[in-house]
């Protein structure tokens, strides 16, 4: 019943379509014009990319901490290595460099040599007040750059890490940017029409050579580079599925044909982006090139299937209507698990991921019903093909590789399993070896400028990702007790002694310099007040001009809670856990938890959480996918032994490809874990196409397994051949990104599908023979619930 109904059903959509031509592709037009109307709503990312679900602990926290203190990432640092920066041109200019910033309507203050303000005691008025370094800007004789030069490092160690570095080598000015553009569109405008033309300028008339870094900075930059990728990876994808596509079917025609349906898909991406307002990421970037590598499959196995009908009886409209009512049942089955494999990564409730699994799980759907109408629908208005376009039907080396796969199952079996079982010892040797990685800058463009500067800062100041620890002292005015100051040295010593981390800067080194200012500037006296000298010193910061500046940037306005903030390399997750292992006892000991509370936040310690959320949950994604599909394939075939005969060949790639990571030093991250779904919902779209066909000609043959596997694997080898390649270079095409996660994702896709492809046409035939007995008949293996490829009907 199930079987009958299917056949009228698509033999019912066949007629609908070639009867309805017409209004078939006016409402083709007309939705893809609808979709094109969404553009306007695409909006491009100007976030980090947050992991980590809402209300997850990590995310509270850092919610919590800017509560209390405002962005934390909102510092664009500008930094020479010059030695003759410190000569009377040279600081006159970058001191004018510093003014022009700071008048910018975007940034809030600057911190710089321009900028810097000496705290000093006022006798008079018994308060302290900021002067700055350089109070005539129109003196900078020789004689006066040095004086600059010796106090700045002899006399002011509030400033070192946050002007300049240990070594008196380097010097930085530090830009705050308004709260309001950090997370808008407003920054992007600033870093990249007004911030970089000035700098580059600068660096021109100065001949200083500049290096540029912070959050902001490095998220603009690194956004525009993924805008600028979507458009070669587009055309990329493109350029390399027609090549392929023409090579196989020597026809301009079908080329176009095909070409046109994957260009409407990608119009549809960008539309559904639109539609559904989501943002622009690295991930939502790499979906309208993925449905052209996609859609191509569909393409050649509708085309393909209409010119073999053409080549058998010539009759157009007969050939059309096959085209959709028995290609068609089976392109959606495929598309259906392909499409599920990225479904999955709508339940990981990272948004990142969902927003990703739902557009990329739509178009591809959307795909699969732009070909099953375009195509048939543009032939019906066309001549048949030539003779010469059905040349390619009888390829002889094609015949050769075919004839290669069937000796090979029929005489090597064995050593198939031995290459099998060797390939799967050597997976698990290197999968034991795979790290996890929660860098924020992995995955970055190691090459581009701004990663080049990124280095630079983390060699002179030890890192640009911002680290927080907040301390709730659980009383109000708690911060400016001396016990707690006193604590927050010690922990402050602790995070110093941290390779990986910067000199940490908070409302201690604010106390000490002003001890040092009460005594007349004298470095020496840099130090926590005693408990005598706090009852003379504290008073005067009262009516202290900036005091708000300096004071509430690193305490609350109740006094409760302060913040130390440290910048922090690029480690990754395994060594940031080690950090954090070894620093959470030093914290507890110092901050008894019964009566404090610390917190350890940021940016960075977010994203390396998120990453470690998503990589559980994705192994749970994965899981998901395989088990939806089995279930899939149950219900199709109603063979639970089928099922696991059909999961293995599809498994052991993703075990070679995560062994091979492991062995060339690819960690898992986000980028990479993705690459299993992906892979997995594709490459078991070959396992149905042939166990499909199989089930077919064991019908013919009257159960005769021996009988049936070879024609199978000859019919549908030609298919999977075709689709593989194409999907192998196209998934190549990732790898021209500059990002290493874009990067890694497209030949490691590549690499797997291309296995997959040598499984499901050598092991999985193997195993059906070797295990026939117990599949290959009519109790084990029943009649599926629908019929993935109609049976040939003899011409009359």
């Amino acid at each position: 019943m199930a079987k009958r109904f299917t056949f009228d059903f698509w033999n019912a959509v066949a007629g609908f379509i070639l009867r309805q031509r017409i209004w078939v592709l006016l409402a083709v037009i007309a939705a893809t014009v609808f979709l094109a109307f969404q553009w306007k709503n695409m909006r491009f990312s100007y976030t980090e990319a947050n992991l980590l679900p809402n209300d997850n602990q990590y995310n509270v926290e850092y919610q919590n901490f800017l509560d209390k203190f405002g962005e934390e990432g909102n510092v664009i640092v500008i930094g020479t290595k010059d030695p003759s920066l410190f000569t009377p041109e040279k600081l006159k200019a970058w001191t004018r460099l510093e003014e022009r910033l700071s008048r910018f309507s975007e940034v809030q203050f600057t911190i710089g040599l321009g900028s810097l303000q000496e705290l000093k005691k006022d006798k008079n008025k018994q308060q302290f007040k900021l002067n700055p370094l350089i109070a005539d800007t129109t003196d900078f004789s020789e004689s006066k750059v040095r004086q600059y030069q010796r106090k700045l490092y002899d006399s002011l160690p509030f400033y070192q890490g946050l002007i300049y570095n240990e070594d008196k080598t380097t010097v930085q000015t530090a830009v705050y940017l308004k709260d309001s553009i950090v997370n808008s569109k407003g920054r992007k405008i600033f870093v990249l029409n007004k911030l970089q033309p000035l700098l580059d300028e600068f660096e021109k008339e100065e001949n200083i050579n500049l290096h540029v870094s912070g959050m902001p900075y490095v998220r603009t930059l690194s956004s525009k580079n993924i805008v600028d990728e979507i458009q070669w990876f587009v055309g990329g994808a493109l350029l390399v599925t027609s090549i392929i596509f023409f090579l196989f079917f020597k026809s301009f025609r079908a080329t176009f044909i095909a070409m046109l349906t994957v260009v409407i898909g990608v119009m549809w991406a960008f539309g559904f982006l639109g539609l559904l307002h989501y943002e622009i990421t690295v991930l939502t970037a790499i979906i309208p090139p993925l449905i052209i590598v996609i859609g191509i499959p569909n393409c050649i196995f509708l085309i393909n299937k209409y010119q073999q009908e053409i080549k058998n009886h010539g009759n157009q409209a007969r050939s059309l209507q096959r085209v959709i009512s028995k290609v068609g049942n089976a392109t959606l089955m495929t598309n259906v698990t392909t499409a599920s494999g990225f479904a999955t990564f709508i339940v990981t409730q990272s948004k990142l991921l969902s927003e990703f699994g739902t557009v990329a799980s739509i178009c591809i759907l959307a795909i699969f019903l732009l070909s099953l109408l375009i195509i048939p629908t543009i032939y019906s208005f066309m001549n048949p093909p030539r003779e010469k376009h059905l040349k390619h039907l009888g390829k002889n080396w094609i015949e050769t590789k075919v004839t290669w796969l069937e000796n090979s199952v029929r005489y090597h079996r064995i050593a198939i399993y031995f290459t099998a079982v060797g390939l799967l010892i050597l997976s698990l040797i290197g999968i034991y070896t795979i790290k996890v990685s929660g860098s924020m800058l992995d995955d970055m463009p190691q090459e581009a400028g701004f990663f080049k500067d990124i280095e630079f800062f983390e060699r002179e100041f030890d890192g640009i990702m911002p680290l927080e620890f907040m301390i709730n002292t659980k009383q109000k005015k708690g911060v400016m007790k001396l016990s707690t100051l006193k604590k927050m040295q010690s922990l402050e010593e602790v995070i110093n002694d941290v390779p990986e981390f910067s000199k940490p800067l908070s409302i201690v080194d604010v106390v000490k310099y002003s001890k040092q200012a009460f005594y007349n500037g004298n470095p020496k006296y840099y130090q926590i007040p005693t408990s005598q000298e706090r009852n003379f010193i504290f008073p005067y910061f009262k009516g202290m001009s900036g005091q708000d500046k300096m004071l509430n940037s690193y305490i609350d306005s109740t006094g409760q809670y302060a913040r130390i903030t440290t910048y922090m390399k690029d480690v990754g997750t395994d060594e940031m856990e080690r950090i954090e292992a070894n620093l959470m006892p030093k914290i507890k000991r110092i901050f008894p938890p019964e009566r404090y509370e610390v917190t350890m936040t940021g940016k960075a310690l977010l994203f390396q959480k998120g990453t470690d959320y998503l990589v559980h949950n994705l192994i749970l994604s994965l899981s998901l996918a395989i088990g939806l599909i089995a279930l899939f394939m149950a219900w199709m075939f109603r063979s639970l032994k089928m099922i696991f005969i059909s999961l293995i060949p599809n498994l052991l790639p993703l075990l070679f490809t995560a062994g091979m990571m492991g062995f060339i030093g690819v960690p898992i991250k986000p980028s990479t874990i993705l690459v299993f779904s992906i892979a997995f919902g594709i490459s078991v779209d070959d396992t149905i196409h042939f166990l499909a066909k199989y089930r077919q000609e064991l019908k013919l043959h009257n159960w005769n397994f021996k009988r049936a596997v070879y024609p199978a694997l000859r019919e549908t080898s030609v298919s999977m051949f075709y689709t593989s390649i194409v999907l192998f270079f196209g998934f190549s095409v990732f790898l021209i990104s500059d990002f290493g996660g874009t990067k890694a994702l497209g030949g490691l896709v590549s690499i797997t599908l291309l296995f997959a492809m040598l499984s499901n046409l050598l092991l999985l035939p193997s195993l059906l023979l070797s295990l026939a007995k117990n599949v290959a008949n009519k109790e084990t293996l029943k009649e599926p619930k629908i019929d993935i490829i109609e049976e040939e009907r003899k011409e009359k």
